[in-house]
């Protein structure tokens, strides 16, 4: 009997745990998620980099509560965003960092916050993320 309830209760939290899951997909382009995904991203970005601009996602992941995108922000016109008077205006010019966005948001009350984003990295940036906001590791990629 004991063995029985104990497979019982086995087989009841590995349904769970498959329940929970959620699975990870790519917002369709034009979707209403990945417009306010990209809308609530856009406004730190816009305030930082003192622009309007548009992001070209090479990467797009989310389960529905996390999100996790990255690419190459791009300025109203299409072109390179303009970092004269930014921080990253050195080390543009110097060719130190290369022209791309990462970013981790969450879906908090029905709205898309901004948990972090990094502008320019040379590296993997975001390498840490999934511990360090306790996201989940499956919507980011190349991490081990």
């Amino acid at each position: 009997m004991y063995k029985n309830t104990l497979v019982g209760l086995l087989m009841i939290f590995g349904l769970s745990a498959v329940a929970f899951a959620q699975k990870v997909y790519t917002p369709t382009k034009g979707s209403a998620e990945r417009t306010a995904i990209l809308n609530a991203l856009r406004v730190p970005v816009e305030k930082e980099l003192k622009q309007k601009l548009q992001f070209v996602a090479d990467t797009f992941k989310s389960n529905g509560t996390w999100a996790y995108l990255s690419g190459e922000p791009q300025s109203s016109s299409g072109g390179k965003p303009n970092f004269k008077g930014t921080e990253y205006e050195d080390s543009i010019g110097e060719g130190n960092i290369d022209n791309n966005f990462f970013a981790l948001l969450k879906k908090t009350k029905g709205k898309w916050k901004v948990v972090t984003y990094a502008l320019g990295c040379s590296d993997v940036c975001y390498l840490d993320w999934w511990k360090t906001y306790k996201a989940p590791k499956n919507i980011f990629t190349n991490i081990e």
